[in-house]
Order: C-alpha cells, then structure tokens, then sequence
C-alpha cells in the first residue's frame, strides 16, 4: 500500500513570507518565540542559527496544521536536523511550545558553540557521486561529513583552514566545492560544547508515543530513545539520503515538504525516482 511521508525542513529553507504566516494562524508561537529567543527571530534570521532555527520551526508547524486541517494524512513523518523537532511535534511526542524551547535553546548553544570554536565552518560538494566521494574529500584534511543530503549533495564539517586543500581535492575528484555562509561546523564533534547543556533541556520535557511513525534521520530508523537521537544530531550527521530511500523502501511513494521553502522536494526528487514530490503550496494548489 502507498504511503504519504511528511517532511520537515531544516536550517537554509527560511523564506521571506514565514513570520506572516505564523502570525496569521499562530500568533501565540511568535509571543512564545519573544519570549524563549530574547528577540523576534523572524526579524533576525539571517543573524545566525540562534534566530533562523525557532523562526523555521514556527513556520513548519503552521504550515503541518495547514495541511493537516486540509485532510493530509501523513503515514510517516521526518526532519532535516531542526526539523526532526516539529516532526516530533506532528506526531504529538511533544507539543508545539516545547518544541519550540528547544529549538530555542538548540538554535542558541549551536551558534555559541560556533563562535567559541573560531574557525569551524561548512563546505558543500556537489557534483555527481558527492555521497561516494565525500570520505576522500574530508578524511585528508580532518574534514567531517555533516550532511548527506543527495547523492550529488554533500556538506562537509570542519576548520576553515582546511577548506582550501579540501577544495583541490574535490576539483580533482571532479566535484565542486562552495563554502557556506555560516558561524559554526554543525553536525560534527565542534558542536560537543552544545550537547551537556542540550540533554539538560531534554530531561524537562515530557515525551509520549508517537501517534505517527517518526523516522530519525541520525539513525535513518523509527526514533527509540527521543532525548538521545536528537542529542545526537547536535555531534552527529544528517543522513537524509538515507532517510528517504529508507522511507521509500519502507512503502513510501509520495512526499510532502511542509515548507516553508523547497529544499527538501528537490532532495527527494535526486535520491528516488518513480514517487511523487510535492511541496506544502504544490499540493494546496492541486487540492484547489
């Protein structure tokens, strides 16, 4: 039997229209967000992760409760690395408030974490057979892989120091290397100042069981233990090229990003052929 997966978006997917969509449907999550970010991170999202991640997520639940009260029915759930946490929202594990206090809270230690690191940074390799390549870009220059987002996606992790002869080895694998505008190695043990202040946070909240499968995109399985898969993705890698062949091997056959942005629709369409992929105002247009 075909199965609907829903996707959540992570950092990068932020658009210009996200703070007035949250006001018109949610205007309580943008109080909430003055009051756990410090600032209106809708303002500020392009002043680092800090603000962008609760931004994001604000506008990923509306954007889920959209759809939802449209008549979507998700049979399996999933997030790119922040997204994990409004995933885990969709399935009411937890509610949207304490969603967005750790997204909050991740959003600031990760930023923090960054800066007191100095020089971590990210590089993206794209270019054909990025995923099979990627080890050999990264382990000679002590470089980790962050995100395997495609097959012809990869985001390596790691000192910009090293980016340069990163860069020449990549040119010579026949992949092109870009850095990425952002303060901190996410997804790598650069981010291991983050995780004692992250779990402290977890252990206040209160999860339930799922009413929806939420497939983690650490271990590219159903969640086990909630607080320590999404501690993990503090240090560990986004395997989301995995998580969507996994989806799709699991009967998967349809996709729908939730928004806001596109990203994750142009991830499933390079990883699995022969499903549909839809983005939150594709499908709200077909259903009009």
């Amino acid at each position: 039997m075909s199965k609907t997966a829903v996707l959540f978006p992570g950092q990068g997917s932020q658009t210009p229209d996200m703070r007035d969509a949250v006001a018109a449907r949610r205007p309580d999550l943008i109080e909430r967000a003055l009051e756990v970010v410090g600032d209106d991170p809708f303002l500020r999202v392009e002043d680092g992760t800090r603000f962008a991640q609760p931004a994001i997520y604000c506008a990923s639940i509306v954007a889920w409760e959209r759809l939802r009260d449209s008549g979507l029915r998700a049979d399996v759930v999933a997030g790119h690395s922040l997204g994990e946490v409004a995933a885990l929202v969709a399935a009411e594990v937890i509610s949207a408030e304490d969603g967005l206090t750790l997204v909050a809270t991740r959003g600031r230690l990760m930023q923090e974490s960054g800066e007191r690191a100095g020089d971590g940074s990210m590089l993206a390799l794209l270019g054909t057979g990025a995923a099979e390549r990627a080890a050999q870009v990264a382990e000679p220059h002590g470089l980790t892989v962050a995100n395997d987002n495609a097959p012809n996606q990869v985001v390596l992790s790691g000192g910009r120091a090293a980016f340069g002869a990163a860069t020449a080895t990549a040119k010579g694998l026949g992949l092109r290397a870009v850095p990425l505008p952002v303060t901190g190695a996410f997804h790598s043990p650069y981010m291991a100042e983050a995780v004692p202040e992250f779990t402290a946070a977890l252990a206040q909240i209160e999860f339930a069981q799922p009413t929806t499968a939420v497939v983690s995109s650490v271990t590219t399985q159903p969640f086990d233990d909630v607080a320590a898969r999404l501690a993990d993705a503090l240090t560990m890698p986004v395997r989301w090229r995995e998580t969507i062949v996994a989806l799709h091997d699991g009967g998967a056959s349809r996709f729908v990003e939730t928004g806001p942005g596109k990203v994750l629709t142009g991830l499933v369409r390079r990883t699995v052929t022969d499903v549909e992929a839809l983005t939150a105002e594709q499908l709200e247009a077909a259903n009009a």
